[in-house]
């Protein structure tokens, strides 16, 4: 019976290591200790409540609208890029965040690379990924160190792909305005307290740069993304989903005030 009990704890020390070392290869998401999870350095007025604004915040499904495919933005490396250069071949998914911003932006991006991480298809091949900041103030320089933390999180095997199909825009206001509004993603800036509200989702665009999925909240099953893909590198719109309130999915903040 002795040697019983030994041995099964032995088997479960086996056990215990090899499944530490297991989790310990995979790269840790960004959390609020990252540099790039942080609030920004300036502050304002701390928030008592929701503004009155916040009513005018939200994801409003805009299936089948076309893109301004025309208009001008800075990629991470600070060249001038037109919208267009990443349609015309595959699918895009396409997200709007701040990279300063202290919370919600940030859980976007972890939903985003976690269902990247198990879909069949890659980012760069089937698929590309357009993530644009919508505060002007934001440049080239800190998108690009967004995108190394992202791009490094995905597994050796799919950071070739991302490195080139996995673009962090920045741009001027009139241009954020211009792509925001044909998306449909309505957010709000109160100068009083430096503080965005904005809500959570991502969206599917056609390789003609058609709007054709929405997905709500910030995390995107796998097998609802890949569906989405599929239908939109067919040139297929979907159909309308029914938002939780703020354009949450049950369970997630939808809205953040964040500053």
């Amino acid at each position: 019976m002795r040697f019983i009990c030994v041995h099964l704890c032995n088997l479960w020390l086996v056990f215990f290591f090899t499944t530490t070392c297991a989790f310990a290869q995979i790269p840790k998401q960004p959390g609020p200790s990252s540099p790039l999870y942080g609030a920004r350095p300036e502050s304002g007025k701390s928030s008592s409540g929701l503004p009155a604004a916040l009513r005018d915040v939200r994801l409003e499904q805009k299936l089948d609208q076309q893109l301004p495919l025309d208009l001008v933005f800075r990629d991470e490396s600070g060249q001038e890029v037109k919208l267009g250069q990443y349609f015309g071949q595959k699918p895009v998914v396409l997200a709007f965040v701040y990279y300063d911003c202290p919370m919600l932006c940030t859980q976007v991006l972890n939903g985003m690379v976690t269902s990247f991480r198990v879909l069949p298809f890659q980012v760069g091949k089937e698929f590309d990924v357009v993530t644009v900041s919508f505060d002007p103030r934001e440049t080239s320089e800190l998108a690009a160190r967004k995108k190394k933390v992202y791009v490094n999180y995905l597994p050796a095997k799919m950071q070739p792909g991302a490195a080139s199909g996995w673009h962090f825009l920045t741009g001027d206001q009139a241009s954020i305005e211009k792509l925001t509004d044909a998306a449909g993603f309505r957010y709000h800036y109160d100068e009083a307290t430096k503080q965005f509200a904005h809500a959570s989702g991502i969206m599917v665009a056609t390789p003609h740069g058609k709007l054709s999925r929405y997905f709500y909240g910030i995390e995107y099953s796998a097998r609802d993304l890949r569906l989405g893909l599929i239908e939109s590198s067919a040139e297929k719109i979907g159909s309308p989903v029914e938002p939780s309130p703020f354009g949450a999915t049950p369970g997630a903040a939808g809205v953040t005030i964040a500053s």
